[in-house]
């Protein structure tokens, strides 16, 4: 689980208490499809015949266009870690980032699972000996990749969750 019990009120938006905007809501939903689209080839190269991971992603941008409900949103992502179920590897972690990413719509905070599970499935692929630099490659990447409204928000967020994220942060 890579929830806190203890919600951060900077991950919960301001109709909800918390101090999160919809425009940072949005950039952590872009920044998560991004992560979860770089592994997405890891499933697909198993499951070519299998959207849902990659319908998941397009939910997640299309709910920051405002052209789907939050609740399809979550729902493609429930049906993206579905498609990881009967999977091991980076097959099945790449298809969890990417619901992950999806069902940020519904909890902000998930963006960060969609980045775990996307370090874990580059380290799943990576070849013996290598997964701590690709581990490494990974985050390095995600991070270049964050918008600089959302940089330390998503930084100090990563220091916090990262022993519930499996370290890959660190």
């Amino acid at each position: 689980m890579i929830l806190p019990k203890e919600r951060d009120p900077r991950l919960v938006t301001i109709r909800r208490g918390g101090t999160l905007t919809d425009e940072h809501h949005h950039l952590l939903a872009l920044w998560a499809a991004t992560c979860a689209e770089h592994v997405l080839p890891l499933f697909e190269s198993l499951r070519p015949e299998d959207p849902r991971p990659r319908q998941a992603i397009a939910a997640a941008r299309a709910w920051v266009r405002g052209e789907i409900k939050m609740m399809e949103a979550r729902a493609a992502g429930g049906h993206a870690m579905a498609a990881a179920r009967d999977l091991r590897g980076s097959a099945r972690y790449a298809a969890y980032a990417a619901g992950q990413a999806a069902v940020v719509a519904h909890v902000a905070a998930h963006a960060l699972g969609a980045a775990a599970y996307a370090i874990k499935a580059a380290c799943a692929a990576a070849p013996a000996g290598e997964s701590e630099s690709a581990r490494q490659r990974e985050c390095q990447w995600q991070r270049d990749q964050l918008p600089d409204a959302i940089r330390e928000l998503v930084l100090d967020d990563q220091r916090v969750r990262n022993a519930l994220c499996w370290f890959v942060f660190s």
